[in-house]
């Protein structure tokens, strides 16, 4: 396997990591500064965070697949 490979798998995961977990973060400051506003309409915040999170998850999971995939075939 060449070098160029191995970088483009470290970069296919790591960029992916890196965006989920930024738009987590910014995802999660929004959720705590809306229920900090409106705290009576802090159950449905909670469970739209959840699953914008899990959605964001699954790509990160997705990515990570195709890491592997990409791994495989070099």
């Amino acid at each position: 396997m060449t070098a160029l490979g191995f970088i483009g798998v470290g970069l296919a995961i790591g960029l992916a990591a890196l965006g989920s977990a930024l738009g987590q973060g910014y995802a999660s400051r929004g959720a705590m500064e809306g229920i900090a506003r409106q705290p009576e309409a802090s159950g449905n915040i909670r469970t739209t965070l959840l699953l914008a999170l899990a959605f964001m998850e699954a790509l990160t999971l997705f990515s990570f697949v195709i890491a592997i995939l990409m791994w495989t075939k070099l």
